[in-house]
């Protein structure tokens, strides 16, 4: 298996925190070969749930775990030997530099520090222009109603029509280049397609596959 698809798949897994398709993608990584000697690798979270969703039993909360595993007390925190680290992004960000000589970079050197740069400028893009409002989309129409709450249908026409704000701005961007940070796909690009997904093929917005923005939709 390509390390760029593993890794993409992985990423997805992590971000929606999903972590059956985890332990699959640790098995086919081992197969692959993507991981020399085996070593204990851990990540805590809820099988079913994304980033914003309780684990079952609340096991998150208690005393041990935010002591020893996330002083937030929150999920997903990976355990792999001696690392131990929170916060899905963060998370991404490790695997990618740990196993970057297995396949494409996702993830630029710092040694370029054009590539570099334009990186962190499309993660930054991507947290601040596409996820607060995609998330919040999900949040209101998904995750809230499996919750028992209501849906504020006002908040999600506001989001909606901030997103599409945004993501004309990406359009002029990917009208001058391949991917957010420029001609070759990064993590950058990766961090958008767990909520990209949802609100595109669960809730059937059109905001990413739009004509009206040719380069978003390819």
């Amino acid at each position: 298996m390509p390390f760029v698809v593993a890794l993409f798949i992985l990423t997805t897994a992590i971000l929606l925190n999903y972590y059956d398709v985890f332990a699959v993608m640790q098995e086919l990584m081992q197969k692959s070969q993507l991981v020399g000697t085996p070593t204990p690798v851990k990540l805590y979270g809820s099988r079913t749930s994304t980033c914003v969703l309780r684990l079952k039993r609340c096991e998150h909360k208690t005393d041990t775990y935010i002591s020893t595993l996330h002083p937030f007390g929150q999920v997903p925190v990976l355990s792999d030997g001696l690392t131990q680290i929170f916060e899905s992004r963060a998370i991404s960000r490790y695997i990618a530099q740990k196993y970057a000589a297995r396949g494409a970079p996702l993830i630029p050197s710092p040694k370029d520090l054009q590539k570099w740069a334009r990186f962190e400028q499309a993660a930054s893009i991507e947290q601040a222009d596409f996820d607060v409002y995609a998330s919040g989309i999900a949040g209101e129409l998904v995750f809230g109603p499996m919750r028992g709450q209501s849906t504020d249908h006002k908040r999600v026409q506001t989001l909606n029509a901030t997103l599409a704000h945004k993501l004309d701005a990406y359009e002029r961007i990917l009208s001058k280049q391949a991917y957010l940070a420029g001609d070759e796909v990064t993590l950058a690009d990766l961090f958008h397609l767990p909520y990209g997904a949802i609100i595109t093929k669960k809730l059937g917005f059109g905001l990413l596959t739009s004509a009206s923005r040719p380069n978003v939709a390819r």
